[in-house]
């Protein structure tokens, strides 16, 4: 954060905390959250560190469970016996938010409920917890060792690699090397998490180099810092989901349509609708379930598009990577300079 015209680091790794208890005040104080729709809000802010992530823009949507509606978008398997493809334009023309699910190798990864019908069984691994919406309108993290016998779960799908468990603890494999994570690797990043209060927050991350040209560009986030990241802004567990180019995130927020995209499409989608909307309307997309596809409605717009021509300069894009410390803007008066503006040292 800059303090007195410097930049001060509020993170690094040498002496990350094992536990996060509350909201990190200098972070609480960049973000400015607006109203996207009752229930739902939103807000932006930067952070700059060293290599790939000296621009990053965090993108956060937080959610009330019972608001709102969580469902999961999964296409039926096409002729040729590979999976469907879905990305966030084939979310309902309703859809206050859609963002891709889970982890895939070919179809969804482990665990999948779609209206309270256990569709897959649950993939193995310590730190693949379930994210579960109940029939009482509660969003829960489960323990994997749990999801054969989870009850009154609604809509449930598996993700790895756990980021926060118990309320606010970084696990062991993302503190010491060798234990199955890889602590080095850095990408875009997407994140699935449970405030203290029961709301849901997703995190995207988006690279801010050259003025957010390359946007789109995978440049962001080891997973200890992404961990760091939910763990600042109040997160009591979270989870990563599938980022990369596989990461991408839709949000209606007072009729206009803000849309960061992924370079790939994905097997299964996440869809938040209005309470009132009646069932089957998941977004599942023109290939399989009669869905509409792309909201065309009046009034909504897109205010990020990115064109294929780009491809190349992202292929051909390189930066140095080294070890990154993580900071941020001081004031919220400094993130708002510009909406989604990177803000950082020269």
């Amino acid at each position: 954060m800059r303090v007195d015209g410097r930049w001060v680091t509020w993170w690094d790794r040498a002496h990350a905390p094992i536990r996060w208890t509350a909201p990190l005040p200098a972070l609480a104080a960049a973000q400015d959250w607006q109203e996207a729709a009752p229930g739902v809000d939103w807000t932006e802010f930067a952070l700059s560190g060293a290599g790939e992530a000296w621009r990053l823009r965090v993108i956060l949507v937080r959610i009330a469970p019972t608001a709102v509606q969580f469902r999961l978008a999964q296409p039926p398997r096409r002729p040729d016996g590979y999976s469907g493809r879905w990305n966030v334009r084939d979310a309902p023309p309703e859809a206050i938010v859609a963002v891709n699910a889970g982890q895939f190798t070919g179809g969804p990864w482990g665990w999948v409920v779609r209206e309270g019908v256990v569709r897959q069984p649950p993939g193995t691994g310590a730190l693949a917890p379930g994210v579960a919406f109940t029939d009482r309108g509660q969003a829960v993290l489960l323990p994997p060792d749990s999801l054969p016998l989870a009850p009154g779960v609604r809509e449930g799908f598996q993700s790895y690699p756990t980021l926060l468990a118990g309320d606010g603890e970084v696990p062991r494999a993302l503190r010491e090397p060798g234990l199955g994570v890889d602590l080095q690797h850095r990408d875009a990043r997407l994140a699935f998490g449970l405030l203290r209060d029961g709301r849901v927050l997703l995190a995207l991350t988006r690279f801010e180099g050259l003025g957010g040209v390359l946007e789109i560009v995978p440049f962001g986030l080891t997973t200890p810092e992404m961990a760091a990241v939910m763990g600042a802004v109040g997160c009591a567990r979270a989870v990563l989901l599938d980022g990369g180019i596989s990461g991408q995130l839709q949000l209606v927020a007072r009729g206009k349509r803000h849309r960061w995209p992924g370079l790939r499409d994905v097997a299964m989608g996440l869809v938040v609708l209005p309470r009132a909307v009646p069932p089957g309307r998941a977004g599942d997309g023109p290939d399989g379930s009669g869905d509409a596809g792309p909201s065309t409605s009046p009034g909504i717009e897109s205010d990020r598009a990115y064109s294929g021509a780009l491809l190349p300069a992202i292929l051909n894009f390189g930066v140095s990577v080294s070890a990154a410390t993580t900071r941020l803007p001081a004031t919220k008066s400094a993130a708002r300079t510009r909406p989604g503006a990177a803000i950082g040292p020269p």
